[in-house]
């Protein structure tokens, strides 16, 4: 809103300065004339503005290093024109045709890789050498999910996020998803980041930038990364691949979270409550209050019971961590005696 009312004023400034410019020939008709030149001068003028919101600042700040360059290139060869023994109007013809190719060249050479440019006007950034800011940017996953509200929480992570603009459409695309479930999903990832906005220890912060050349979040969110030295906050296995083999560092709520469960040791016993059948037979599975699976050796006949367990080892997958166990004596007696008369 405030943008359109300046917008409005931009016009009519221009508008009274054309009247009073038309006025300066003596003609009343001519101040008319002048208003409506000046107020559709200035409506070119807004519609060409609006026009560049859709290049990015990186290109274009690039564009402008390119061009100073091509500038700063074509002024040294124009000089040595003035060696040769050439005609004037040569030598006008030659200079001008130079300082066109070489500013030309240089704003393409610049915007081709821009991605690869970093000393760019605004990444420049002066702070203390002692203080350097990291940045995390957020994945459009880990904000579904939530948790990272609950550990910001907590103040386990503290600091400036990130959320590129192309996430935001992307989550808004869920919210308005046809499908319930994903849209609840969306809705929901949207009030995590109004929630973190909200809290003290977290500044969030939005970027602009879109890389339209790339259609696909995860290589966005990569060249995003690669380009402020960046951390990705996520919790897609695939995406924590390809980020690590480019160099990007990478942090997983669920690797995060598989850390923090207890540790269990084989010979250990547990307290568990046998849910369901296991894949093998005569298996059952139970679950801790983290979330870890329990494989119940012996364990399909004591399904609905809250048995313990004997810990006889422990495997690492990458989706978590699952203990295999087998009741103790007397409950796995009770529990698979009724298997053994079917």
């Amino acid at each position: 809103m405030t943008l359109w009312l300046i917008r409005i004023f931009f016009v009519a400034l221009s508008a009274i300065v054309g009247y009073q410019v038309g006025l300066l020939g003596g003609v009343a008709q001519a101040g008319t004339l002048g208003a409506a030149i000046g107020a559709g001068v200035a409506c070119v003028l807004i519609g060409l503005e609006a026009a560049l919101r859709k290049v990015s600042t990186r290109g274009l700040s690039a564009a402008v290093f390119g061009l100073l360059f091509g500038l700063i290139i074509s002024r040294l060869i124009v000089t040595t024109l003035d060696l040769f023994p050439l005609g004037s109007e040569v030598t006008s013809v030659l200079k001008a045709a130079i300082v066109v190719i070489f500013s030309y060249f240089g704003m393409a050479v610049a915007l081709r890789g821009r991605d690869e440019f970093n000393i760019i006007i605004p990444y420049v950034k002066f702070s203390r050498q002692d203080q350097r800011e990291e940045l995390v940017i957020l994945d459009t996953s880990v904000v579904i999910d939530g948790r990272i509200s609950d550990i910001c929480q907590t103040k386990f992570i503290e600091g400036s996020f990130l959320v590129p603009r192309f996430v935001l459409k992307e989550l808004q695309q869920i919210a308005d998803s046809q499908d319930p479930i994903k849209r609840n999903r969306g809705r929901r990832g949207l009030d995590v980041l109004a929630h973190l906005q909200k809290m003290p220890a977290v500044q969030v912060k939005i970027s602009e930038e879109e890389f339209p050349d790339t259609k696909e979040v995860d290589a966005k969110l990569v060249k995003l990364a690669k380009l402020l030295s960046a951390k990705v906050l996520t919790n897609d296995y695939n995406l924590n691949k390809v980020a690590e083999l480019q160099g990007v560092r990478v942090l997983n709520i669920n690797e995060l979270a598989n850390a923090l469960k207890p540790v269990v040791l084989p010979g250990e016993l547990l307290e568990v409550r046998v849910v369901k059948e296991g894949k093998e037979y005569n298996q059952g599975v139970a679950y801790l209050d983290d979330g870890t699976m329990v494989v119940v050796e012996q364990g399909r006949g004591l399904i609905a019971q809250t048995v313990k367990v004997l810990v006889t080892s422990v495997l690492q997958t990458a989706a978590g961590r699952m203990i295999f166990a087998k009741p103790e004596a007397e409950n796995a007696r009770g529990g698979w005696k009724p298997n053994q008369r079917a």
